[in-house]
């Protein structure tokens, strides 16, 4: 570039969302490929067991593609195009990143994998049991050991058999091959994925490969926010990305308010200069996990977004604020507000317990359409067609909302 790249704030958020897939609507019905390309895009999609909307790794998909059949992620993972591993948390990660994953979790500190070896060094007898069972007899579900005696290894209560197969999963020698409802499915990492036995890439390498998708995933960054996408240690700082950008992987950027230098990944080069050029503006209204990678940083997300936001599901009832699960609400490349929801399937209801939007936002006719847009889609693709708004703040904003449903 003849002059350094300029951001406003306002454009490092389209920046940021246009590399996340969040800029515009999707401009034509989802395919199986987009689901893969999405994940692709996003280097990681985390997987969470809460239920009371659709699972988080489907609704992050249907935020970004729009209506889909949730089937084809799990059948993506079943024919190895995408596997399932220990990253930000336990996230689905496109296949050809195997070894960056494998060198990644065997070189560095990560909790799950550091629980995993302690559990190995206990209880190896029956771990490595287990192991020549599966060798043996082939794939199991942890519901295959049901009424064995419990683990008493802290792993959230599980048996015993459950926490040894996700300890074998940590440590690489078992894989997910395929999920049947939501429970996993493992088998020999060999078996599931035949070039799991080539070479890893070094760890100096692996390191490397993972602040560069870090850095295209989110399009623009700080230095600061960069470990946290995979959870790798320690927080990086602008001395640690230099050699990046002296060989041209990355490129030194300004945005205003931004204190020292922020980063772009040279395959998003082009789409930044768009950006700052006023070609891009975002256009798209959804409703986002609570583990979207667009809020997993608190302190990205207040720098960004100016919303400061914190999952309550794990919060006492009496101390919430916003709810259960509130969703966040993306409306036009800011974000606007939490949505707390249930989809009751069996009845075809989606139920809005509560809508908080933030202050100092203006509720005009525009962002109510949106909102109510964005809300009956996702509706629809629950098979929960009928919305119910229980509660809102401002109170005001429920009668005229559900007048738009």
């Amino acid at each position: 570039m003849a002059s350094p790249l300029s951001l406003t704030s306002a454009q490092a958020r389209t920046l940021h969302l246009a590399a996340q897939g969040l800029l515009e609507r999707p401009a034509r019905p989802a395919t199986r490929d987009d689901v893969r390309a999405a994940v692709a895009r996003m280097s990681l999609l985390q997987i969470d067991t809460i239920h009371v909307v659709a699972r988080s790794p489907y609704l992050v998909l249907f935020s970004r593609i729009g209506d889909y059949e949730p089937a084809w992620l799990d059948e993506l993972v079943a024919s190895t195009a995408l596997f399932e591993v220990w990253a930000h948390e336990a996230c689905i990660a496109p296949i050809e990143d195997y070894g960056l994953h494998r060198r990644s979790l065997e070189t560095r500190e990560h909790w799950f994998v550091n629980r995993a070896r302690r559990l190995l060094r206990r209880q190896g007898e029956g771990m490595r049991a287990l192991l020549e069972q599966v060798r043996a007899n082939g794939p199991v579900k942890a519901a295959d050991f049901e009424g064995r005696r419990r683990s008493r290894s802290g792993w959230w209560g599980w048996k015993r058999e459950k926490a040894w197969l996700e300890a074998w999963l940590a440590l690489g020698e078992l894989m997910v091959a395929r999920r049947e409802g939501f429970q996993r499915v493992y088998d020999l990492a060999t078996r599931v994925y035949p070039a799991a036995v080539a070479p890893l890439p070094s760890r100096a390498e692996a390191e490397r490969a993972l602040v560069e998708r870090a850095v295209r995933s989110l399009g623009v960054t700080r230095a600061r926010w960069v470990h946290d996408y995979f959870r790798t240690r320690p927080r990086l700082g602008d001395a640690d990305l230099r050699p990046l950008v002296e060989d041209g992987t990355l490129v030194e950027a300004t945005v205003a308010g931004w204190p020292g230098p922020a980063y772009v990944h040279r395959d998003r080069l082009a789409l930044a200069e768009r950006v700052a050029a006023g070609g891009l503006r975002p256009t798209r209204t959804a409703l986002l996990s609570p583990f979207d990678p667009v809020v997993w940083d608190r302190e990205r997300a207040r720098e960004l977004f100016g919303f400061d936001y914190r999952l309550e599901c794990y919060t006492p009832a009496p101390r919430r604020r916003y709810g259960y699960f509130a969703l966040p609400i993306l409306r036009r490349g800011a974000l606007v507000g939490r949505l707390d929801a249930k989809a009751h399937r069996a009845e075809g209801r989606f139920e809005i317990r509560a809508l908080h939007l933030e202050e100092g936002i203006r509720v005009g006719e525009g962002l109510l359409l949106d909102l109510a847009r964005a809300v009956g889609a996702c509706a629809r693709w629950h098979r929960t067609p009928e919305v119910q708004v229980r509660r809102t703040a401002p109170a005001g904003v429920r009668r005229r909302l559900t007048a738009l449903l």
